[in-house]
Parts: C-alpha cells; sequence; structure tokens
C-alpha cells in the first residue's frame, strides 16, 4: 500500500469518526448536515487531500507506464540484437527480465485497483484509470513479443534464425520497433496526440516489411526450405504485433486527453 493510499484511509476514517460524533438521520438533508458548525471545513479538507492524492497516484501510475515503454523497447533492441548475431546470452537475458515488466504491470493494475475501490473516480478520471489499464496490458504484450523473437533465437542457436539475405529486413524492422515504442513513451508521458502521426507512420512502415517477408518466403525462388520459412513468418509477425500493440496504446491516450471511443479513433487524423 503506497503512503498516499494509507493517507487517504486515514482521512476517511476521520470523516467516519466525525460522522459518528454528528450523526445524520436518514430523513435529514445531507447537503444542510455538511454545513453544521465544522463539517464545511472538515469536507473541504478531505476532498482537497483526497483529490492531491488521486492526482499524485495517477503520476505515479503514468511513470510507471513510461519506464514499461523504456523496458520493453529495450527488451527488443536487444532481442534483435540477439536474433541477428545467434547471440544465445543476450538472448537468455531477454527472457529472465521479461518477468520484471510482469511484476510492474501486475504492481500498475494493483494501484489503478486501488484508486477505483478508494477514490471512486467517475467521468474522465474513471476514463484515466481504465486507459492506464489497457496500457498496461498491451505494454506487457509487447515484452512478451519480444521474449519471443529472443526464444527464437535461443532454438536456433548456434545457427542464426533468419537467411542472410534478410538479415537487414530484420534490422531495419527492430529499428523501426524502437523507434515506435519511444514515440509511445513520449506519448504517455507528455500526452502530446499530435505524435500520434509518427506513430501511425511507423506502423505501416512495419506492415510493408511484414507483407514482404510473406512475398519473400512465398515465393517460388524460395530456397531455404520449410523451416525456415516458419521462422521468418513468425518473426515477422511478433515485430508486426509488436508495432500494432504500439498503435493501441497510443489510441487509448488519444481517448483518454480527447474523450474519443477508442473505436473511433484514427491515428493519421489526430494532428
Amino acid at each position: 500500500m503506497t503512503r498516499r493510499t494509507r493517507e487517504t484511509l486515514e482521512w476517511r476514517f476521520v470523516l467516519h469518526d466525525w460522522l459518528s460524533v454528528h450523526p445524520v438521520g436518514p430523513d435529514v438533508n445531507l447537503n444542510v448536515a455538511a454545513r453544521s458548525p465544522g463539517a464545511a471545513t472538515l469536507c473541504s479538507t478531505i476532498g482537497h487531500h483526497m483529490r492531491e492524492a488521486f492526482t499524485e497516484q495517477l503520476d505515479g501510475v503514468s511513470d510507471e507506464l513510461v519506464n514499461m515503454t523504456r523496458m520493453v523497447g529495450s527488451a527488443m533492441n536487444r532481442a534483435t540484437q540477439a536474433l541477428l548475431d545467434a547471440d544465445l546470452k543476450l538472448a537468455e537475458e531477454v527472457i529472465a527480465a521479461d518477468a520484471a515488466v510482469d511484476t510492474i504491470t501486475s504492481e500498475v493494475e494493483d494501484r489503478c485497483f486501488d484508486l477505483i475501490a478508494l477514490q471512486g473516480p467517475v467521468a474522465s478520471d474513471l476514463r484515466v484509470v481504465i486507459g492506464a489499464l489497457r496500457i498496461a496490458s498491451s505494454l506487457e504484450r509487447m515484452g512478451d513479443l519480444a521474449e519471443h523473437v529472443a526464444k527464437q533465437a535461443r532454438m536456433r542457436y548456434p545457427a542464426v534464425a533468419v537467411p542472410q539475405e534478410l538479415r537487414g529486413t530484420f534490422a531495419e524492422m527492430g529499428g523501426i520497433a524502437e523507434a515506435i515504442v519511444s514515440q509511445t513513451g513520449a506519448v504517455i508521458a507528455t500526452k502530446d496526440v499530435s505524435l500520434a502521426t509518427d506513430i501511425a507512420r511507423h506502423d505501416q512502415q512495419m506492415d510493408h516489411f511484414h507483407r514482404e517477408l510473406f512475398r519473400i518466403v512465398l515465393s517460388p525462388s524460395w530456397s531455404h526450405g520449410v523451416e525456415a520459412a516458419v521462422d521468418v513468418t513468425l518473426l515477422s509477425r511478433f515485430y508486426e504485433r509488436y508495432a500494432d500493440h504500439a498503435v493501441s496504446v497510443t489510441k487509448r491516450v488519444v481517448t483518454i486527453v480527447t474523450g474519443e471511443p477508442y473505436a473511433g479513433v484514427a491515428l493519421d487524423a489526430t494532428a
């Protein structure tokens, strides 16, 4: 339990104690009771404190989400290196590090549930909390996808999991993944929805490479066999889904900022 959560509970106990000394009957107007001597000051103090606590806790959740973007960005960057260099040690490090992302996801979820239970947010505040829960879920999934890339590298070790002529393509996809998650972190931190157009552009670039790899493995000139074709197809899908989750996170931020329903958000139209 965070310090702010404890303080919020303490203030609720203060309110409970006050009401026990100044009972309000079932047929008494609460608005009138609230104007009784001492009640107005107490309610104002509690309201201000709880709002301040709520804002501070939301800021803490946002900071954790930004930290998660750095973690999953580093994971995919290192997973790409492990894939291209057949680096078993690095692949193992990426796989082991995913547990830390899962832990932070659980912590963010717990903090959001505390906010819902203790603060009872409504309207825009509730939209922020629910949005944070879904953003954390998408970022956790991005970490899983980086782990999948690392596991693919580990499975084919000591060989390289992708043919030599496709190494450049996967290096570019890794670069796009790094750029898109960096921009996603900036969107979460600043709530600047104008950055969404850059994220949409990166996603289109990733989709282009994904389609191109499918075309290559299905072409008559493919000479690396079925196993390599499956590897390339799976890996391409991991990168493509990684970018899709970054888009989903950005759309959630747009919804939080503008109030527009998630299903109606079009990133290329937010600039």
